[in-house]
């Protein structure tokens, strides 16, 4: 194991990226995100994930949060750069770019849209692990990339050194134990994608929770994630009954666009958020009030 994936444990937040309502970046508003998250106990940042709005940004601008994040952070807590795209070439690009950035660890979506086989998606791990010297964690969210990287693929690329862990948002605890036995004296780690079962699989043995729900409920996750680790899945499980409601109304349109509502609502970003994504609907918005208000973020 690594040393870099020893430290990078708990709740581990794939941080929005704030914007104004023209759709530019706010980069005060980024400052005071970070801030504030390890102020509140949140273990470690993934930078410009899918909830970072990845897509919708430039390259300079990808580039740009990444560096705002580490500057801030300050080594306070470890930054995780989302660097993953459907082109290998684009990958190993801004993985290099991560890296010289400063960088703990890089976070690698599967090739999305263009759909490889399993041993495109092998080689295309293999490869970026080769060209950059930068712990590198796979992240699989077949429900939005449209592509599945199988357990026996991701066992396969355990044996390669700079690959240290796999975000699983499959969502399936099921899947994710055998997951858990098949990388058992491999040094891979596994983090939970899926905030509503992240618990669980914590108490199959996976070491923390890249967390959406993490960005309006930073102290609620940490301590969630702290109790399912320590190994103490009855207060875990408690824990999470406060947040639960949250888990699955920030999904009721696609992501960021509940969890970015809900944090102008907080009163801690602006408005922006960028095309095709648009503003929360106006029918679930008193769902999610009522959900922060239940898990005691607002009043």
């Amino acid at each position: 194991m690594t040393q870099q994936a020893q430290i990078i444990q708990g709740s581990i937040v794939a941080i929005v990226t704030p914007m104004f309502e023209d759709g530019s970046v706010d980069w005060k508003g980024l400052e005071k995100l970070v801030e504030w998250h390890i102020q509140q106990g949140t273990n470690s940042i993934v930078a410009v994930g899918t909830t970072g709005e990845a897509s919708t940004l430039s390259m300079a601008e990808h580039t740009q949060v990444i560096k705002e994040v580490i500057r801030v952070a300050n080594k306070r807590i470890p930054v995780i750069a989302g660097t993953g795209a459907n082109s290998t070439h684009e990958a190993i690009e801004l993985t290099k770019e991560a890296k010289e950035l400063g960088a703990d660890a890089a976070l690698l979506v599967t090739p999305y849209y263009n759909k490889p086989t399993q041993e495109g998606l092998f080689q295309h791990y293999k490869a970026i692990a080769e060209a950059v010297d930068l712990p590198q964690i796979l992240y699989n969210v077949p429900g939005r990339t449209g592509v599945d990287l199988l357990n026996e693929t991701v066992i396969r690329l355990a044996d390669i050194p700079q690959i240290v862990g796999i975000k699983d948002a499959t969502g399936d605890v099921a899947r994710g134990q055998e997951l858990l036995e098949g990388l058992d004296g491999k040094h891979m780690i596994v983090y939970s994608g899926d905030d509503a079962t992240a618990y669980q699989l914590m108490g199959c043995g996976a070491k923390g929770n890249i967390s959406v729900t993490a960005n309006v409920a930073p102290k609620e996750m940490s301590q969630v994630c702290e109790a399912a680790l320590a190994g103490d899945q009855v207060k875990a499980e408690s824990l999470n009954l406060q947040v639960a409601n949250l888990h699955n109304i920030l999904f009721c349109e696609s992501n960021p666009i509940p969890v970015k509502w809900a944090l102008h609502e907080m009163g801690l970003i602006g408005t922006g958020i960028r095309l095709p994504l648009t503003p929360l609907a106006e029918q679930y918005r008193t769902s999610l009030r009522e959900a922060l208000t239940t898990a005691g973020v607002i009043k």
